[in-house]
Formats: structure tokens, C-alpha cells, sequence
């Protein structure tokens, strides 16, 4: 049966938290705001996921915890995992029959939550944020327009354009999620992988207020490979290409130095020649080792076996 039709049916909202003591009290003020409104059948919780905070994130976490009993779990991981993994380990914690997965750093709109549990009421099992509009600066913008477009033709699955970490997900799908163990997680195209009936719904995604972006160029760099070898064949396919041309270009650089010494009698200077060969293959190689050790790396994480996230203590009503 469908979690839809239970009529008894409980929330769950799930956010990562890092460094954001400035907009967690406003944060929580407006989730709870819009859940008195909506009213879950089954009650609501809030999932704080603390991923190695240094800020008072950690204290302020605890004390939303004691003013909201039953309601707030403040989740303390022992270190920062990063975001993905920190999402991963609040997901594991919930409970409800549909879980909303936002950012803490009041960017993600909580008045979408009715849309979203609209769509989710009408039979879909996920309900996704799609970018309407981004606060970013236009290079920023370009690089997402871009990438999101680069990751969709590439990839070997069908992965929504501009689509968001924001969403609502059934508690089959979460699940589901649950029970993949790989390390370098994407959770966009996890999600797309997993199928089900999902609907895009436009969320303009506000300004930052307080703080800096929790990922940075790095993070963003380190998600955007996962993303692309996690779910593209299509770097080793251009390394074989390059394979095939580099051959291709070799054949043509024997017949021109033949061609050379013995139609017209001018011998090609071998040390030119050489250092042209040696430097095309010796670059080839390495992009190609590259290309390869990108997907070794992550094979190796997964053999290793790794919990993706360890939780140090949890405030609030949790039993393991």
C-alpha cells in the first residue's frame, strides 16, 4: 500500500547544519510556522544534523532541542562528513511516512512545503525543488546552468535539469536510498536512480543572509565529480578516444617523416618529432590514468567499508 493513503501519516524534515548559530533560531521559527500550519495527522519532527559545527551551532542545536521536546532532534555527528553524508545520517533517524530534506541556511523556502505535499498526496512519491531563480552572482549561475546541463547529456540515467537537494521524498524511496552503501554520494542522481513517480515543482532559492555557502569552489568541485563518475561512462569513453586519435595522429606523423626522407630527400629532425610523440602520449597517459584512478578512488572507498557518517550523540527522542 502506498504511504500515501495512510491517513495517519507523520513529517519529517531533515537539515544539515554547519556553522549556521546566525540563522538557526529563524530557521526553526519559520519551519515550525509553516508545520502548525500544514498539521501532519501523525505529528512532525525536526532532524538537526550538526556535521562538525565550530561555531555555537552545537549549543544553540541542544537548546531548540529542550524548548521543543518531541518535536526537535538535535543530531551531533564526531566530525565534519559533509553535507551529503550528514543528510544521509539525519535520513536514518526519521521517521515520518514523508521526509523533506532542506538547508538550515533559510536559502530553501519552507511555504513550499504544501506544494510539495500536494504533489506527494497526488500519488507522487517524490517532490523535487526545481531552481527557478538563483541569488548568485551570473558567473556562479552560468557554472550551474552549465554543469547541470554538461551532467544531464552525459549521463547514463535521466537526471532532472536545476534540480535541488530540497525535496520530499516518500518513506519508501528513503528507504530505498538507505540501503545504498556507496561512499561518495550524489544525492540528486540517487534519487533519479531510484525511479519511483517524482514531479519538479519551481522554488526560487533566496539570498544567504548570514555566512558563507557550507561547499565553497572546493566542495562544489569535489560534488560535481561525484556526480559525473558516479553516474557517466562517458570520461573513459573520451580517454579511448583519445586513445583512438593519438594512433590515428601517430600513423600520420610516420608517413609524413617517410613521405619526407623519401620523396623529397629532407629528413624530419628526430628530435623534433620525438619530443612532439613522447609529449602527445606521455599527456594522453596521464589524463588517462587520471580519468581511471577517478573511479579506482571511489571503488576503493567502498571496499574499504566506512561508515559514511558516525553520530556522536542525539538530543531529543531517538532510540537506536
Amino acid at each position: 500500500m502506498a504511504q500515501q493513503a495512510n491517513e495517519n501519516w507523520k513529517l519529517s524534515i531533515v537539515s544539515p547544519v554547519y556553522n549556521e548559530a546566525d540563522t538557526l533560531p529563524q530557521f526553526v521559527d519559520e519551519v515550525t510556522t509553516m508545520l502548525d500550519q500544514i498539521q501532519p495527522p501523525g505529528g512532525a519532527e525536526i532532524i538537526l544534523v550538526n556535521d562538525g559545527s565550530h561555531d555555537n551551532s552545537a549549543a544553540i542545536l541542544d537548546r531548540l532541542a529542550t524548548e521543543h521536546p518531541g518535536r526537535i532532534k538535535a543530531v551531533h555527528l564526531s566530525r565534519n562528513f559533509g553535507m551529503e553524508p550528514a543528510i544521509q545520517a539525519g535520513l536514518s533517524i526519521s521517521s515520518g511516512d514523508a521526509i523533506i530534506i532542506l538547508d538550515a541556511d533559510l536559502q530553501d523556502d519552507p511555504a513550499a512545503f504544501t506544494d510539495f505535499i500536494k504533489a506527494w498526496q497526488d500519488g507522487n512519491q517524490v517532490a523535487y525543488a526545481v531552481r527557478s531563480s538563483r541569488e548568485e552572482g551570473p558567473l556562479q549561475r552560468a557554472l550551474f546552468w552549465t554543469f547541470y546541463r554538461l551532467l544531464s547529456w552525459i549521463a547514463h540515467i535521466d537526471l532532472p535539469l536545476d534540480a535541488s537537494n530540497f525535496a520530499l521524498m516518500d518513506r519508501r524511496v528513503v528507504d530505498t536510498l538507505l540501503k545504498m552503501p556507496e561512499s561518495n554520494r550524489f544525492l540528486r542522481g540517487l534519487r533519479a536512480w531510484t525511479g519511483f513517480k517524482q514531479i519538479g515543482i519551481p522554488v526560487a532559492r533566496r539570498k544567504r543572509e548570514h555566512g558563507q555557502t557550507r561547499l565553497g569552489l572546493r566542495g562544489q568541485w569535489r560534488l560535481a565529480m561525484n556526480a559525473i563518475f558516479s553516474f557517466s561512462y562517458v570520461p573513459l569513453f573520451c580517454f579511448r578516444l583519445a586513445g583512438a586519435l593519438s594512433i590515428v595522429l601517430c600513423m600520420l606523423l610516420i608517413f609524413w617523416a617517410l613521405y619526407a626522407k623519401l620523396i623529397t630527400g629532407i629528413a624530419v629532425d628526430s628530435w623534433a618529432s620525438l619530443f612532439i610523440v613522447t609529449t602527445f602520449f606521455g599527456g594522453v597517459n596521464l589524463l588517462g590514468i587520471g580519468i581511471i584512478g577517478e573511479y579506482v578512488a571511489r571503488i576503493h572507498d567502498d571496499v574499504k567499508g566506512r561508515p559514511n557518517f558516525i553520530i556522536d550523540r542525539v538530543n531529543g527522542d531517538y532510540h537506536e
